[in-house]
This record gives structure tokens, sequence and C-alpha cells, in this order.
């Protein structure tokens, strides 16, 4: 009798000990000649048993860990308590200061501005190099006219723009779409240079009939061709990052946040993925329009499709605003991708806060590794910069946003 055993290929062309003994086994049983080796094969199976039972794999199945089941002897903190400090000691470079000038496509701000806040946001301003700043909050009709003449009779000359908004408050039936695009053509002469969509389109906006006014509604369509016949980008935001729409356990890596903010939690109504079919959807159908997805179209955390997403839509652009936590906690990659789509992408921030944007700078002009985010409820892990070269910096901070966006000053920047 001859035995044999087969090789069983596992990945990378290893053998997968729990599985090939098993294959050897039934071919070794196949090879015995009519019940004359039971003894040896009693035998052969029983050393198999053992073999197998101390593998740290047995079909599929990991081996307990080490402390696994056990509970800590001392009081448990709560997630908000528990910081530990950091034993690492890598070199730090912190950067208080863009080094270049900036455009923030991205900030909110009040319509109109009052001369003592406009006074208080460019102190931050200046101390950040932030050259210009795009307020999304500009209203539409008379609010947004008193917002530009605001902005018109400022010491800050040009240092301040608006983007006007739809009113979604209206009633929403047939020509309403007609009647917003006119209203939108009236706001871009009285002065303002981009339209930004927010969230409640596609989320919360209902139409006469009570029904849910999707992104992709035909009844918008002479909005966005508005913009493409006046030359004006939509900056849009679209649903929300998808944890906030996942069963909310000890799995999901936004619990903190949720927790917190009851308004983010969307486990109920519309999914996520339906609402980027219907911005998707939207985007094909008017390539003719420049449409800036705010927050990176929440795909920081899918590149691969952030990048499809580009290739095929060239009147697409990403801001990145309030998604650094993101590129940083893979930097290899995000500097990679900047590099790849460095003519795609803006500078933005969102919510105006001076001391929290030198992390975006770090992160952007270093290679340091393992600091913190500037809010723990957004990410409880440690960001890396991604280094990027000062063209593509350059780009980011100010260069994109200027051919995005006509109605943009152009005299602070000198390449």
């Amino acid at each position: 009798m001859v035995i044999t055993a087969r090789r069983s290929q596992g990945r990378g062309g290893e053998q997968n000990s729990a599985y090939g003994s098993l294959r050897f086994f039934f071919d070794f049983r196949r090879s015995a000649e009519g019940g004359r080796h039971d003894g040896l094969m009693k035998r052969f199976a029983l050393a198999l048993l053992v073999l197998l039972a101390a593998s740290p794999i047995v079909l599929g199945q990991t081996r307990r860990r080490p402390a696994e089941g056990r509970q800590p002897e001392f009081p448990a903190p709560t997630i908000r308590e528990y910081k530990p400090k950091s034993q690492l000691v890598a070199p730090q470079h912190p950067v208080p200061r863009a080094k270049f000038p900036v455009i923030d496509i991205h900030s909110h701000q009040p319509t109109p501005i009052s001369p003592g806040d406009f006074d208080r946001v460019m102190t931050g301003m200046q101390a950040n190099n932030l050259q210009i700043l795009v307020n999304l909050s500009g209203s539409y009709g008379e609010r947004l006219r008193d917002g530009v003449a605001a902005l018109r009779a400022s010491k800050h000359k040009d240092r301040m723009v608006l983007f006007a908004n739809i009113n979604f408050r209206d009633r929403i039936g047939p020509g309403f779409g007609a009647k917003a695009a006119k209203q939108l053509e009236d706001d871009i002469k009285a002065g303002a240079v981009g339209l930004k969509i927010f969230k409640d389109l596609g989320m919360f906006v209902t139409k006469a009939d009570g029904s849910r006014l999707q992104v992709d509604d035909p009844e918008l369509d002479p909005v966005w061709a508005t913009c493409a016949r006046l030359n004006v980008p939509v900056l849009i935001h679209v649903a929300e990052p998808a944890a906030f729409f996942d069963p909310l356990d000890y799995t999901n890596e936004r619990w903190l946040e949720l927790s917190l903010y009851p308004d983010r939690r969307h486990q109920q109504g519309v999914r996520f993925e339906t609402l980027m079919t219907e911005r998707n959807a939207m985007i094909k159908r008017h390539p003719n329009t420049r449409f800036i997805l705010a927050h990176f179209g929440w795909h920081g955390n899918d590149l691969a499709r952030a990048g499809k997403l580009l290739d095929e839509n060239p009147n697409v652009f990403y801001d990145v605003a309030a998604v650094l936590y993101d590129f940083g906690r893979q930097p290899r990659a995000a500097h990679d991708f900047f590099v790849k789509y460095q003519d795609r992408i803006l500078f933005g921030k969102d919510s105006y806060q001076p001391d929290e944007y030198p992390y975006y700078w770090r992160v952007f002009e270093t290679n340091d590794e393992y600091f913190d985010y500037y809010r723990d409820y957004h990410a409880f892990w440690k960001l890396y910069g991604i280094g990027l070269p000062d063209q593509v910096l350059r780009k980011l901070y100010h260069g994109n946003a200027l051919r995005v966006t006509p109605g943009l000053a152009r005299g602070a920047f000198t390449d």
C-alpha cells in the first residue's frame, strides 16, 4: 500500500494546517485496503484530533486571547473620562499659520454681518492667513441684498463673499423650480457668487403633497441650469456621514457623537445610499454645472469611491470641511489622492473656530505622527500629517477656488 498526502494550498501557496490534515486523513482512508488497517486508522485519527486541538486555528475558530473575559479591578471610567496620555516621543511641528494664502470656501457667518462681528472674524483670518471667507449662509432676496451691502460698506474689502440659498419653505409644486431659478438669478446679479444647498434637501424638505423632495427631482433642473448659464458653482451638502445612518451600537465609530447630538441620528427615514444615488443622478444630468460636494461628499473614508466619482464626473469638486479626521488616519493614501486629484479639491472648514484651523495646516503641511484631533466626539483616533508638496498646497488653499468660483477677487494671489 502507498500512502499519498495531497497538499492543500492556502492563501499565498501556504498549507492550511487544519484543512490539510483533514485532507491527508481522508486520502489515507481511501487508500486503505478493505479494512485491514483499522487499528492504524484509529491511532491516526486520535493523533489528528490532538493535533487539531493544539492548533491556534481550528476550522476557522480563533483561540481565546489573554485577559479575555476579565473585568477591571478599578472603577471603569466613562468614554469621556478615559484620555490616556501617550508615551510616544515623536517630532512635533505645529503650524499656527497656513504656508500660503487661503480661501475658505465653506464658512457660515451672520447675514448681514455687523462691523463688530466682521472685525472679530478678521482677527482669526489674519492669524491663520485666510485671505477670503465664503459665507454660505447668504440667504436670498432682501436679506441677501442687505448682506452684500454690508460687505461692500465694510473696511475689509473683498475679504468675504456670499453664496445665495434657495427658499425651500415655499410651497413646492409645479413651477417651484422656475421661480427659485429666477430668484437665484436676481441674487447673483445683486452680488452673490455662488449657490449653497443645505442638507435639508433630500432629507427633510417635502413637496406640497407631503412626499420627500428628492435631490434629483426634475423640478429643480431650472436651478442647476441657471448656475451653469451664469457660470457660478453649486456647493451642495447631501446626507450626513454614513455612520449616522448605521445602527446605534458600540460598533459604530461615531457612537459618542450620536449619543451627544440626537438630531444627527438617522436610523429611520431615507437611507444614505439612496441619497448618494439621487445626488449622482442629478450631477450626471447637469454636466455643465460645477458642483462642489461639501465634506468630501462623505467619501473621505472611502477614497476609491471618491476617486471614481471624480473620474466619472469632470464637473465635480470636493471641499475638505469637517472631515480632516478621515485624511489624518490614512496619511499615505490621502497624500496620493490629493496629489492625483490636485485640481479637484478645495479648502473649507465649516464652523468658524480660528483655533481649529492649525490642525488642518499641520495635517496638510507636515509629516508629523500621532497627534490629537480637535474634537474627541468626531474622532477618538489620532492624526498623521500627509505632507503635501507646495504645488498641491497652493491649489488646495486658493488656486482651485479661484478657478471654480470666478466671482472671487484675485488681487491678493500672485501665483
